[in-house]
């Protein structure tokens, strides 16, 4: 009985354990696991990307916790601190997302093609339309 009671007192030391729901976005359900309240957010992160990559599941997103965010689902629409712990958020329920960086780089790179080909071709607009109205007459 001595032995059980210390058990119990060395698990409260250690904080409360939480069941918590990570939903990934574009993939089919949630990632549910086991997390100690006081771990911090990117630990999370890095837990929920090695479960999702076991299970096999799809679309494959990478083991590199820096390219995510975790958001709460009832908290503000900011996304979670790395470096926070996990039971400061008082929710169970997250939803994890790939940083939009890498978007803002391709969109970048697609306005700046759009530009290129936009200072040569109105040359050619100009030469089409005096054609146009030379041959009409």
């Amino acid at each position: 009985m001595l032995m059980h009671k210390n058990k119990k007192n060395s698990q409260n030391n250690k904080g409360n354990r939480l069941l918590i729901s990570v939903t990934v976005l574009g993939s089919a359900g949630p990632i549910r696991f086991i997390v100690n309240e006081e771990e911090v957010v990117a630990s999370v992160i890095e837990t929920a990307l090695k479960s999702y990559a076991r299970e096999g599941r799809l679309p494959v997103l990478g083991t590199d916790l820096k390219n995510f965010l975790l958001y709460c689902s009832h908290a503000s629409t900011e996304a979670m601190s790395p470096w926070e712990t996990i039971g400061s958020y008082g929710g169970r329920n997250f939803m994890l997302c790939k940083k939009p960086e890498k978007l803002k780089a391709a969109a970048a790179e697609t306005t700046t093609e759009i530009t290129r080909k936009g200072q040569g071709s109105w040359k050619n607009w100009i030469n089409k339309s005096f054609n146009r109205k030379i041959s009409s007459h």
